[in-house]
């Protein structure tokens, strides 16, 4: 039996590289809209795609499922802040660019959502706490809200993005209903 996410409530998905977080937040989203239909829908996709050792990492929501017709799909060209940039400056300037988009996503989005699901909602978080409490504030307006995040080590500690994102975690650990742990 596959894993679910309950249709209610907050609930956030954690894991390291690939492990199903996106994939598991996509049924999630297909069987809100076999229940409840496509009305109300929000969509916010922050992850970026980055190459590893020759392997394809993270990527967009749709890569698992088709946003349905009417929903709101906001989608930010984001950047991997760890991975492309060379020093801390640059990485947090990446980060800021992400945050930035994300914001500006989140000001278009409806003002009254059903329901939410977000892609990789730390890489909108690696620069501004306050857009934490933005983002579940957002969330907190909709019946169910589905958010995954990356939690691992494997990118580093010792860097400002890697401490704005654990700041971040906690805050939606702290926030969710409930957190679901793939590994």
């Amino acid at each position: 039996m596959a894993l679910s996410v309950p249709l209610y409530g907050t609930t956030l998905v954690v894991g390291p590289s690939n492990v199903g977080k996106t994939q598991l937040t996509a049924r999630t989203l297909d069987s809100w809209v076999d229940e409840h239909g496509p009305e109300g829908i929000v969509v916010l996709d922050f992850a970026p795609t980055v190459e590893r050792d020759g392997k394809i990492l993270g990527g967009p929501l749709t890569q698992f499922t088709t946003v349905p017709d009417g929903a709101y799909h906001g989608v930010v060209d984001a950047h991997a802040p760890r991975s492309e940039g060379t020093d801390d400056a640059e990485t947090l300037a990446l980060a800021v660019t992400n945050a930035d988009n994300a914001a500006a996503m989140l000001d278009a989005a409806p003002a009254d959502p059903a329901a939410v699901f977000v892609n990789d909602a730390t890489i909108a978080l690696q620069s501004d706490r306050a857009l934490t409490e933005r983002l579940t504030d957002y969330c907190d307006r909709a019946d169910c809200a589905v958010l995954n995040a990356f939690e691992s080590d494997e990118l580093g500690v010792e860097n400002p993005v890697s401490e704005n994102e654990r700041a971040a975690l906690a805050a939606l650990r702290a926030w969710a209903d409930c957190v679901v742990e793939l590994s």
